[in-house]
């Protein structure tokens, strides 16, 4: 019996000393022992553990690596929506942004955190009582796929941490640091094999392995930057988070400064101009917080992105190159969209070939002509754009380009509203308006139809088996089989797809109609708001303007778009084919709450954090995690912390937990 207990000391002593040695090595790049010294102690542990298996642990470090391979990955909805950042590109834009700040907050002093933006792929990792349980990519924000077995590998994000909360959510990026990225390729192109055209794709490809030694083997890094959902977590700041991080160990990038004037944080961005390409990995800007969270809180947030954060971007790389042609393509709205055919150059790791006008007076501004030698350079490090023409260049022998007077897909008129910069085909059953509205509909974040894909749809037109995305769900085996590379089994395939598509709900149906302005989120809003297309369809600007997140450039949208007899019909087809056009309604089981803005603090006995918030909102109430002067109630369980103190600070009622189901109890 001793022998055992001393040797599940052992075990556990073995664990902590290469925890703290991993971390020493592979996050703070300062090791202490020698690789022997700790190839030794790493074969000991697993020694034991052969032994004993039933020892084995998720938070042992021989278990980074380790699980079978993956048929795929499962969908996990995050605790917190993982926001987008809304970007800016010059010092006036962060200007404007300190003045909308400071405005909101009505004058108050504001102090930013200004951090290295990395380019990398954003995760979310989940750790209960201190031991990490699953990883999670950013997804749509929403939902992300979970990736925990090749997480497991990444030496920079601990097993375990030193906080023994029931639920902590921290967040940042999965990157692949330049050397690791360079030997990679080199490998690859040893390999016979595509090399990945810059980090970020190889961190996003190596994440999404199916097989995990091969993420192991890719060498991913990990930088902590923010915090999720949480129980019983209470942080003041960003700079507080950045530093309870680093005592969490995980990798927090030391680059971060805080500043209280715009122009601080101006001339700190810049000091980066000339030496970011001297970092160890990839970055395309910097982003600048609000630092206190209670400030944050009273910012709030748009559907997409948070009013107290802004991502400053770099100016991308640039090319020069030719002008062959300027071609015209048509997207889902009718909006014809010019493009530069280009003499093929490479630009920030890929060929480009194409690169968007964007429109007619683009083109009239910057004067670009068939023929001219241009500079290009990728927005956002995406999408490739023409930034000007280089007129020292030019031979006299360049074409104006002038928008074409008819579609070119369909020879229909095109038109040009006053005030608008788009032009666009007036005819409604275009072809390829057809295609690309399709497209959308059947798309994986809408109706997701696997294997209805823009061949498929193209030939569906031309043939003229579908007029409109209804069509597709009165499509039968006949319709199908005669279709180029189809068969009776891939019609069987499609059709089951088809099928499966209906009963997909309310909000992927709204994103699918490709109403303007209503992306995916604010579909979801919409949906959970009305609980029916047919209540939604009824609904007046100010009904929608009145959701929370729901805008008046959304809800003008929606209630134009419903009042269209065209699109009246559309929905009303779909419906009859068996779309499910239903959400479940968020519904208010009284009104209790109403009006009040509630803030949970300390430890509840009788509920989650979770229950206790979900019983709040449904009847009627709201919960924010910040105190501060719109905070109506606090409710205190055992061992509230600070924002306890704030409260009693600011005179905002406190209640207990059992004065709090009181509450949860009355009739209205």
């Amino acid at each position: 019996m001793h022998d055992v207990e001393a040797l599940q000391q052992r075990l556990k002593e073995l664990r902590q000393r290469i925890s703290k040695l991993s971390y020493e090595y592979y996050t703070l790049d300062n090791p202490t022992v020698t690789d022997y010294e700790y190839d030794m102690l790493y074969r000991e542990l697993e020694t034991i553990e052969k032994e004993h298996p039933e020892w084995v642990t998720p938070d042992s470090p021989t278990q980074r690596v380790g699980s079978a391979i993956a048929s795929g990955f499962e969908k996990y909805t995050h605790d917190r929506p993982m926001l987008s950042l809304g970007d800016v590109f010059s010092d006036d834009e962060l200007r404007e942004f300190d003045q909308r700040v400071r405005s909101e907050l009505g004058g108050d002093d504001v102090e930013y955190v200004v951090e290295l933006k990395i380019d990398g792929l954003a995760v979310n990792l989940i750790y209960e009582h201190g031991q990490f349980i699953r990883g999670v990519t950013r997804g749509d924000g929403l939902v992300g796929e979970d990736v925990t077995n090749n997480v497991r590998t990444i030496r920079t994000i601990p097993l375990h941490i030193p906080n023994d909360s029931p639920h902590m959510e921290i967040r940042g990026e999965v990157y692949m640091p330049i050397d690791a990225f360079t030997q990679l390729n080199e490998q690859r192109r040893a390999d016979e094999l595509e090399p990945f055209a810059n980090p970020r794709n190889a961190a996003a490809g190596s994440l999404r392995q199916l097989d995990p030694h091969v993420t192991a083997q890719r060498k991913l890094a990990f930088f902590a930057y923010a915090i999720g959902g949480t129980v019983g977590i209470d942080i003041p700041s960003q700079e507080a988070l950045l530093q309870d991080l680093q005592d969490f160990y995980f990798q927090v990038n030391r680059e971060y400064r805080t500043f209280t004037s715009i122009e601080d944080v101006i001339l700190y961005i810049h000091s980066w101009d000339d030496r970011r390409d001297t970092l160890n990995y990839a970055t395309d800007g910097m982003v600048i917080k609000v630092n206190s969270f209670a400030q944050q809180e009273r910012l709030g947030n748009t559907v997409k992105i948070p009013r107290w954060a802004i991502a400053y971007k770099f100016p991308p790389e640039q090319a020069k190159t030719k002008v062959l042609d300027i071609s015209v393509s048509l997207g889902r709205t009718g909006v014809l969209t010019p493009a530069a055919d280009l003499k093929p150059v490479r630009l920030a790791g890929t060929m480009v070939k194409r690169a968007t006008l964007h429109n007619e007076d683009y083109i009239k501004e910057k004067d670009i002509r068939i023929g001219d030698t241009v500079i290009i350079q990728k927005a956002g490090e995406i999408i490739p754009e023409v930034v000007r023409p280089v007129l020292s260049e030019r031979t006299g022998d360049e074409q104006i380009f002038a928008m074409p007077t008819r579609c070119p897909a369909c020879n229909s008129p095109v038109i040009r509203r006053d005030g608008e910069a788009a032009t666009r085909c007036t005819n409604p059953d275009c072809p390829a308006v057809l295609l690309q509205r399709v497209a959308h509909f059947v798309s994986r974040n809408a109706m997701n139809i696997d294997g209805l894909g823009d061949a498929i749809v193209e030939q569906l037109l031309k043939k003229e088996r579908i007029h409109t995305v209804a069509d597709i769900y009165g499509l039968k085996k006949e319709n199908l089989i005669d279709l180029e590379g189809f068969g009776e089994k891939s019609a069987d395939k499609l059709l089951r797809a088809i099928e499966a598509s209906k009963s997909v709900g309310l909000a992927r149906v709204l994103f699918g109609l490709g109403i303007r302005f209503v992306g995916a989120k604010a579909g979801r809003i919409l949906a959970e708001s009305f609980g029916s297309i047919e209540a939604l369809s009824k609904a007046s600007v100010e009904e929608l303007t009145a959701i929370d997140e729901i805008g008046p450039t959304i809800a003008q949208s929606v209630a134009a778009y419903f009042a269209d007899p065209v699109h009246a019909a559309l929905w009303k087809e779909l419906e009859q084919y068996g779309v499910d056009m239903t959400a479940e309604k968020r519904q208010l089981i009284n009104s209790t709450f109403d009006g009040e803005i509630v803030v949970l603090t300390g430890k509840l006995q009788t509920m989650t954090r979770k229950e206790a918030e979900k019983a709040v909102e449904t009847r009627g109430g709201k919960c924010t995690s910040s105190v501060t002067k719109k905070t109506t109630l606090v409710v205190a369980g055992a061992d509230p912390g600070s924002k306890y103190e704030k409260a009693q600070q600011l005179g905002t009622t406190i209640i207990s937990e059992d004065e709090f189901r009181q509450w949860l109890e009355r009739d209205s």
